[in-house]
């Protein structure tokens, strides 16, 4: 229920709403307005929140805004954060801000850097500057949230300031925030109440006349503590003993606010006294709330007296439906409650988690179960929330919840006990997964291993809520297996234990389904049956498509289309991956991971096509994504591919250089490795005529040309028989390496075509050509190259021949004049001509500037703004904002006078006219 916590307006809390102007306060408030974090850190009860809110009333105009996030600890996970964020800022911006975001987060997208790449975007574009607060940040312990606040905060845009009121520092860099003069910081020290101040608020503001004496005597011992002062006026009201009680007034913070709580309650009506001490298990009040909880009517006037009666309630928003107690207030308040009814505690609660379940809120309800001691309705209530968490990847969430409950409880709740398993799993945590799905097992009749058979329910004693989620049970208990089995790399145990989930899962249960399907995929492909892996991995994607998991499905096409492309289908590969793109409308593709990874992966494709114009595009705009749209492989996958451009378009230094990168972001996932990134390096070693580092590897890799061949070896035996072709051309010893190269060659070709792999298939008899026509076997070398072009034309196979040089230019021509695919060789000849445009090189750059984003760089130096400079170059304004973040990377600068700066050190913009 995100609109309970999100303030639409702002409200001081009463007791403090007439404080004296703090001014020395303000000023260094009015100085953080100009940093990029106010940070307010001091133990509870020292006005934090007042201090903002007052700050804030004064700040807020018809050219400024203000949005706020109150935090509580539901808020403590990725999804419901950033949920609230996006709350809030609809509050401020309107409905339309972030609407997209939510969409995913629904859909099961988690939120990382991307998210909020996006969400900075929206913010720079807001009409207004904008303060934005997070109060009581110290409730969020996720590492992820952490990251991820430090991100906004390095991309904050200048309009927006962002408040953190917190009891403890967060895990921020403040000493580089500090040294950057970006975050002003207001402490315990400087919140406490001078003398003067304290004068002003116990005289002035609560009307109580007390002598100078007695308000430096209450100001020393609370040590200007706001809420003690605040309580110690509310309990002088109408004594006559003043100076008495000052004179007994004495102890430690905690000590000083259970005696002056105890002090208020005792002052109070009684009705108020109750109504106070049942409604404090509550973190947020309302009417409605209140009423079901303790049984009255008129809850909502209740409140409404005390807020009047100055009694530590704080509104929410400006209908003032929802309030809060002040946290000090509440803590006390419950220590009360525990220690004279904790029975009646455990009663609130459970009622409190009744009504939150109507309201559709399940967090607030199964919070209040657990407080309630009511585990079978906790575990109801998980049960029931379980599709929303798994669609939304809440592992972490669910296992957190699940903590809570009593072991046994879990042990006869089938579909809790698997559920857990495969938390745990998603997790990391193998241990004890086996257990968790032998639970669940005793409780169904799940069939053994020998019985191809699944029947209904076994006549057994035990506890779900929905039936349909226990008739997925079997399916999830072999899929969870399967993944133990592919773990443990057991790919038998791992085909049978996938076949045997297709059999036991529900016909709707499409993730179960998708993910023996994955599996399968995966056991086959390792073992080289690609026909057998493409069709699986086709039905996984197609059941995560109908499950709705878009992110998924996208990172299951990245397999199809490795698959194509070993199959030397790059038609359907090139299909694959536009269908897939397809999936996610163009104005979202920054929030869904995978789709960096589909532009990436048909940047290869067309590379192969030789467009490198083309395949260069699709890399920037991939690389603009940013790193939410991308599976963890990508980082390592991009500079693959980018590597393999930079060789393509003859700067063989910076290919290896962007290769060795790629090996350090190396990131392994089940997907076989049979392209090794080693064996990619020595290829282009070969290729920039480094070969005594390619005879290095050789001698240290134990490869020869007599070993026993695999699917899995396949790369690297291809590797060597470059190897053995480039030495042939290179020393005294060319008859013996060539004829090992061949008799190599001709083995995997046999190998590769026995198992339909074309795409090995031809680049193996270009190399048989390249390497008979350099021995002097002219038609053994057109015999070899006829059959690859006769397999390589339909699918437009380009680059693969054009790597070869001469010699293959040489045997193109000839094969032409003996007309043999003469039409497919012409086109292939013009690649050599088509040469790409040379770019402005300096050598204070990793990766040199396109001629489009030198004209880019031009503008920026200009008084010419981003949709100006679109404008003028005839492009789209998200083509130039993506020209202008690939000018950002490879400057290594993060805004535009920066660029420009660097532009001038390099003297790009002027060797570029």
């Amino acid at each position: 229920m995100p609109s309970t916590r999100v303030a639409t307006k702002l409200h001081l809390p009463q007791p403090m709403s007439k404080l004296v102007e703090r001014t020395n306060l303000a000023a260094r408030l009015d100085r953080g307005a100009m940093a990029k974090l106010t940070l307010i850190s001091a133990p509870t009860g020292f006005g934090k929140t007042s201090l903002v809110v007052q700050w804030l009333s004064s700040r807020t105009t018809h050219e400024r805004a203000a949005g706020w996030i109150a935090i509580d600890p539901a808020d403590d996970q990725p999804v419901a954060f950033w949920s609230q964020v996006l709350a809030a800022l609809q509050v401020t911006a309107g409905p339309a801000f972030g609407k997209d975001i939510l969409s995913l987060f629904q859909k099961g997208q988690p939120p990382t850097e991307g998210v909020l790449a996006a969400i900075v975007n929206e913010l720079s574009e807001l009409p207004k500057e904008l303060d934005l607060v997070f109060e009581d940040f110290h409730v969020i312990e996720d590492p992820d949230i952490h990251a991820m606040m430090i991100f906004l905060i390095d991309h904050l845009p200048p309009k927006v300031h962002l408040l953190i009121t917190t009891r403890a520092d967060p895990p921020f860099p403040l000493a580089r925030l500090r040294a950057r003069g970006e975050v002003v910081e207001v402490r315990a020290e400087d919140l406490r109440f001078t003398t003067e101040e304290a004068t002003i608020y116990l005289n002035e503001v609560m009307g109580l006349s007390l002598a100078s004496k007695d308000v430096a005597a209450l100001e020393e011992r609370t040590e200007g503590w706001i809420a003690a002062l605040q309580l110690a006026a509310l309990s002088m009201e109408g004594r006559d003993d003043v100076a008495a009680f000052v004179a007994q007034f004495t102890g430690n913070n905690r000590y000083v606010v259970d005696y002056l709580v105890e002090e208020v309650l005792q002052r109070v009506p009684d009705e108020i006294r109750m109504f106070l001490l049942d409604t404090c298990i509550l973190d947020r009040l309302s009417g409605p709330l209140c009423d079901a909880v303790i049984g009255r009517r008129d809850s909502k006037a209740m409140i409404s007296t005390l807020e009047r009666r100055n009694l530590f309630v704080v509104a929410l928003d400006d209908q003032r439906r929802w309030y809060r107690y002040d946290h000090l207030f509440a803590d006390v308040l419950r220590a009360h409650l525990e220690d004279e009814q904790p029975e009646r505690a455990l009663e609130l609660h459970r009622r409190a988690s009744e009504w939150y379940e109507r309201e559709g809120d399940r967090t607030e309800a199964i919070r209040h179960a657990l407080a309630a001691r009511d585990f079978d309705r906790m575990a109801g209530l998980i049960e029931g929330a379980l599709p929303a968490m798994r669609k939304a990847r809440q592992e972490k969430l669910l296992l957190g919840r699940i903590e809570g409950l009593p072991d046994d409880l879990i042990r006869r709740r089938p579909v809790l006990s698997v559920t857990v398993a495969g938390a745990m799993l998603a997790m990391g945590q193998f241990a004890g997964v086996e257990d968790r799905l032998d639970d669940a097992e005793r409780l169904v009749n799940t069939p053994r291993l020998n019985d191809d058979t699944a029947s209904s329910v076994r006549e057994v004693e035990f506890d779900f809520v929905d039936e349909g989620e226990l008739r997925r049970v079997p399916g999830q208990i072999e899929m969870y297996r399967t993944a133990l089995a592919q773990i443990r790399g057991d790919a038998s145990a791992t085909v049978e234990l996938a076949r045997r989930t297709m059999k036991l899962a529900t016909a709707d249960d499409h993730m179960v389904r998708a993910g023996a399907s994955g599996f399968l995929g995966i056991a086959f492909w390792t073992e080289g049956d690609l026909g057998e892996a493409h069709r699986a991995w086709s039905e996984c994607v197609g059941g995560l498509e109908r499950a709705g998991h878009v992110a998924d499905a996208l990172g299951a096409t990245l397999a199809l289309g490795d698959i194509c492309m070993v199959q030397g289908r790059l038609r359907d590969g090139l299909r694959t991956y536009e269908h897939a793109l397809a999936l996610v409308p163009q104005q979202t593709r920054t929030l869904v991971r995978g789709t960096a990874d589909m532009l990436t992966a048909t940047s290869e494709i067309l590379l192969e096509r030789n467009d490198l114009e083309d395949a260069r595009n699709h890399l920037l705009e991939s690389q603009s994504l940013g790193d939410f749209a991308s599976m963890p492989q990508h980082p390592y996958r991009w500079r693959v591919a980018m590597a393999k451009l930079l060789l393509a378009e003859g700067d063989g230094e910076q290919a290896l250089a962007m290769l060795e990168v790629a090996e350090d972001l190396y990131v392994g996932d089940f997907f076989p490795d049979v392209h090794p990134l080693a064996a990619l390096r020595v290829r282009m070693w070969i290729a920039t005529g480094n070969l005594v580092k390619a005879r290095g590897w050789a001698r240290g890799s134990a490869l020869s040309s007599g070993d026993e061949l695999s699917y899995k070896s396949e790369y690297l035996h291809i590797t060597f028989a470059r190897l053995l072709i480039a030495n042939a051309d290179a020393n005294g010893r060319a008859e013996k390496s060539r004829s090992e190269a061949l008799s190599l060659l001709g083995r995997l070709r046999d190998s590769a075509k026995s198992s339909s792999r074309m795409g090995s298939v031809i680049e193996i008899l270009i190399l048989e050509a390249v390497a008979s026509a350099g021995g002097g076997e002219i038609e053994s070398a057109l015999n070899a190259l006829e059959e690859a072009l006769t397999v390589a034309e339909p699918e437009g196979y380009v680059r693969l021949f054009l790597n070869e040089g001469e010699t293959m230019k040489s045997l193109l021509l000839e094969a032409a004049r003996r007309g043999i695919s003469a039409e497919y060789i012409s086109e292939l000849s013009a690649g050599w001509k088509r040469q790409p445009k040379s770019s402005i090189r300096s050598p204070g750059l990793v990766e040199q500037l396109s001629e489009r984003e030198l004209d880019v760089l031009r503008l920026l130096g200009s008084d010419l703004n981003g949709p100006d400079i679109a404008r003028e170059l005839f492009v789209s304004l998200n083509t130039m904002r993506t020209h202008t973040k690939s000018i950002y990377m490879k400057l290594g600068v993060k805004d535009r006078r920066s660029a420009v700066r660097r532009a001038e050190e390099l003297d790009l913009i002027a060797r570029s006219r």
